[in-house]
């Protein structure tokens, strides 16, 4: 490997331990890590002769045009949007309606976890994981607190569900949204793809076994509860702005030739009535300033920073590297390295965020692709199912299952890792191996 590769490996995994033992401090690792490569980029410039960057196919140059040039600002402003729509959807009261009318039809505890882990999913198909474990975990809380029973078995399996059906749409989970760019899919392609069943069908099965597990985990919770009161909801405008968005999405899909900004305008585009509806004609001015303030920015500047990151090790050569190993590994054979990249997927979303993660093989998987002479699709789907799925083992795997602990650290409930791990061990290989079969046995070569 040239010098320059070497080095960018190097800041690379320096960059994704602190990642990975600084939750705080993420973004700004990200940031500083950017920084770094575009310093380095600079520097280059100014040393032209010196060998330590150079490299076999050219000079490092990577500036700070170049490094903007890298920011994919379509899935900024998407993710951007539907947060702040998700933000007035919570508000409005809407989903804990829906919940509670969810909750009223179901006979006992066992078949209310499964109805709201059920719930979580779907309505995460369409709303970040994070939003949907926020707006489904209170009623749950609820429903526990009139049992007397402890929350946080059904808290986890709202989390955990909610983190499978995410990479059912474009818009459930950053995973699909980062996958959709990269492999230019739109909405539609999600359900239909090239005259095969997208990979909404694949994590649909997934998430009928994994479903079948909850019940059999929860098969002696037999206790019958009564659910008298229903929340009022007033306002069901956000209802339809969230609506609104999936369906421009969905439409937006058929047209070609759209330019590169269209989903994340139309995401602002329905953040930003709502927000105006809110100051002119609800007159309230505190609900628009929070609907703001719920974007999450931690995300944002993280993926921001990432962005640059992975543009500086694709220009220093790392992602043919990277490549070139998980093909030697796989010695050629498509089975085997979908194998690999899927497990692999798994075992690393478990401690490591998925969305770094994913935006990193994402840049590797086309060139995996073209050294083992297969299209990219089966790697593709193999990594968003490894990736989006294998969150699930741990409480750290993903930001829904921080949510949720954190909202059961508020109850006064500590999770031990072996107690989530209880429900999500079996939840995930149930989910995983399931999907794994399916999308070999679609979209094998």
């Amino acid at each position: 490997m040239a010098p320059i590769t070497i080095t960018a490996l190097v800041l690379f995994a320096f960059t994704y331990l602190l990642m990975l033992v600084s939750e705080k401090y993420r973004p700004y690792i990200a940031v500083g890590s950017a920084m770094i490569f575009i310093i380095l980029g600079i520097t280059s410039s100014f040393y032209a002769d010196s060998q330590f960057f150079v490299f076999a196919e050219g000079r490092f140059n990577y500036g700070f045009i170049a490094a903007l040039g890298e920011i994919d600002w379509n899935v900024i402003l998407m993710i951007a949007g539907i947060m702040g729509t998700v933000s007035l959807f919570i508000e409005s009261k809407m989903p804990q309606l829906m919940s509670d009318i969810l909750i009223s039809k179901m006979p006992n505890v066992k078949w209310i976890i499964f109805s709201l882990s059920l719930f979580a999913g779907i309505v995460s198909a369409f709303v970040d994981n994070v939003a949907t474990v926020i707006m489904i975990a209170p009623v749950a809380l609820a429903c526990c607190k009139k049992m007397k029973i402890s929350p946080v078995s059904s808290i986890i399996c709202i989390a955990i569900s909610s983190n499978l059906q995410g990479a059912a749409t474009l818009v459930g989970d950053t995973t699909s949204i980062l996958l959709a760019e990269e492999a230019n899919l739109d909405f539609s392609d999600f359900f239909v793809s090239n005259g095969k069943p997208g990979i909404f069908w694949v994590v649909e099965a997934g998430a009928v076994v994994s479903a079948i597990i909850i019940l059999f985990m929860f098969r002696n919770a037999k206790r019958r509860i009564k659910f008298d009161a229903r929340t009022q909801v007033e306002d069901k405008f956000p209802t339809l702005l969230l609506i609104g968005t999936v369906v421009a999405l969905i439409a937006v899909s058929f047209v070609p030739y759209q330019p590169e900004l269209t989903n994340g305008i139309i995401c602002i585009g329905f953040f930003l009535i709502g927000v105006m509806r809110e100051l002119l004609v609800k007159k309230n001015k505190k609900n628009a300033q929070k609907a703001f303030t719920q974007i999450d920015s931690y995300t944002l500047v993280m993926l921001i920073g990432l962005f640059v990151v992975l543009g500086g090790i694709r220009n220093a050569g790392v992602i043919d590297v990277i490549a070139q190993a998980i093909t030697k590994l796989g010695a050629g054979s498509p089975l085997l390295v979908f194998t690999i990249i899927v497990w692999m997927s798994v075992i690393l979303s478990s401690v490591i965020d998925n969305i770094p993660y994913t935006a990193t093989m994402l840049s590797i998987v086309p060139v995996i692709a073209g050294d083992i002479g297969i299209e990219p699709t089966l790697l593709y789907y193999g990594l968003l199912c490894g990736a989006t799925l294998g969150g699930n083992l741990t409480p750290i795997g993903s930001s829904a299952n921080i949510a949720a602990i954190g909202i059961l650290h508020k109850e006064g409930y500590y999770v031990k890792a072996k107690v989530f791990m209880k429900y999500g061990v079996p939840f995930t290989l149930a989910a995983v191996a399931t999907c794994y079969a399916l999308i070999w046995l679609i979209w094998k070569p």
